[in-house]
């Protein structure tokens, strides 16, 4: 069957077909030795497709021989993936002997069915402080890391994924989408490090790449996933960084094609495209894939579509706030603005909830009290509002944590905190237990047992 390139214009290859054309989502092979892939998105007549370039086309033109593979994209699954790192052709990256022959599966997978997912709700524990007392995980949900640039998300999805590999006999699946090259070289290094390399597995559709790479690469990242949840029946951790590049990449793709832009120049079918990546993050009775997915919010507005259309598929959102990491107060986490459909008494406990909505309170009523401390000091404050500050300066100073990955910056070793540690702390904070010890004895701490030794410690270097 004869097939040639009767337009290239940037990333979208038109090809004439003589014969029938290949279905939407095949895959074509183009240029000199086929090293131009095009998907197909459209059919345009009954003898032309239009598709989107993967690779660059540099070089393309107008004659040149397409040949149809007869079938989409596809990712090699199994566990011999794990501890790999791939593109989004499935091919190998790390410099390591390629992956060849064994089970290759269609990156286009379909949503399990409502009857075989799981209802049953679990949490799942990080180590983290912060998240596991305010916005605990749910074991097969999707939780959003929000935040603008510079403000950690990055390093808080390497602390989950050292974290959660270490404690859940489980694998993750980190999935970088138009992300720079340096952070993925950075994270292999890291995990290979941490000795959790060999449960891990990286596919990255980097920034450099077109957007048709970038745009599919999560695709591929899931149909491993639910190799792992279906046929190995595990638990995955499957972290994204950023879900925002993969709307971006859509867009992209869309203005590529000539689609009309809708709100503030985003693609139509933005929704569309979300959900079809996202309803396949679920449980079902013989694993789960928990997500974790941090999202880039431009120029800090939580009202872009881009943030909207993705709070509306998360159990949790984690929200990353700039104000509390200039105060150096990591992980950034706003606990005012964070939630979790988990904190509820009858999932999570009366006792973890009620300490959660203490906590919360305790910082809103300062929130409200730092005005008038700014204007008229700390000293005109009612007996009551100084212990509600002093309560909530050092809580804040507790949900801080030192990170194993941050390790060579810090030089503070690491601390994983279980859940009840982490509320035990918070509780006895609440109580006015440490209202005698400086707030810094509760700063960079794991559990807060550790506070009157540094305390101690710091009283000494003074002295001295």
């Amino acid at each position: 069957m004869s097939a040639t390139v009767v337009s290239v214009r940037g990333s979208v290859v038109d090809a004439h077909f003589d014969a029938h054309l290949p279905a939407i989502h095949n895959l074509l092979r183009t240029g000199e030795d086929g090293q131009i892939a095009v998907e197909v998105i459209s059919h345009v007549d009954d003898h032309t497709v239009r598709g989107i370039a993967l690779t660059t086309t540099q070089g393309l033109a107008r004659g040149s021989p397409v040949h149809d593979t007869g079938h989409s994209l596809q990712v090699p699954v199994g566990r011999r993936v794990a501890g790999r790192v791939f593109n989004v052709f499935g091919e190998t990256i790390d410099r390591l002997d390629p992956l060849e022959g064994g089970e290759w599966r269609s990156i286009h997978g379909k949503p399990v069915p409502l009857t075989q997912q799981s209802t049953t709700q679990e949490i799942l524990e990080t180590g983290i402080k912060a998240i596991d007392v305010l916005a605990p995980l749910e074991r097969g949900g999707k939780a959003g890391l929000f935040g603008g640039a510079g403000v950690g998300k990055t390093v808080l999805i390497t602390e989950l994924i050292h974290n959660i590999v270490l404690t859940y006999e489980g694998i993750s699946i980190f999935c970088g989408i138009g992300e720079r090259s340096r952070e993925a070289e950075e994270l292999y290094r890291e995990m290979r490090d941490a000795g959790v390399l060999e449960n891990t597995v990286m596919l990255f559709g980097q920034m450099n790449e077109p957007p048709g790479a970038r745009f599919r690469v999560g695709h591929a990242a899931l149909t491993m996933a639910e190799f792992f949840r279906d046929d190995a029946q595990q638990d995955v951790l499957l972290l994204i960084d950023n879900i925002f590049r993969f709307i971006q990449a859509g867009s992209e793709v869309s203005g590529l094609m000539g689609q009309l832009p809708s709100r503030v120049g985003y693609q139509p079918t933005l929704a569309t495209e979300l959900a079809e990546l996202q309803e396949r993050i679920c449980s079902t009775h013989a694993g789960a894939i928990t997500s974790v997915q941090a999202v880039y919010v431009p120029a800090d507005d939580f009202t872009d579509p881009a943030a909207v259309h993705t709070f509306s598929h998360l159990s949790a959102s984690i929200v990353l706030s700039r104000k509390r990491a200039a105060e150096g107060l990591y992980p950034a986490i706003d606990p005012l603005q964070t939630f979790s459909k988990m904190l509820a008494p009858h999932i999570v406990g009366e006792r973890h909830y009620r300490i959660a909505r203490q906590i919360r309170t305790a910082l809103a009523d300062y929130e409200d009290l730092k005005d008038i401390i700014a204007m008229l000091g700390l000293e005109e404050l009612s007996r009551a509002d100084r212990q509600t500050v002093s309560r909530a300066r050092r809580l804040e100073r507790f949900l801080t944590q030192p990170f194993f990955t941050t390790e060579q910056f810090t030089n503070m070793k690491g601390r994983t905190v279980p859940l009840e540690e982490a509320l035990d702390g918070c509780e006895r904070i609440l109580a006015d237990e440490f209202a005698e010890l400086p707030e810094s004895a509760v700063f960079m701490i794991g559990a807060v047992t550790e506070a009157k030794g540094k305390a101690a410690r710091e009283a000494e270097e003074e002295s001295a």
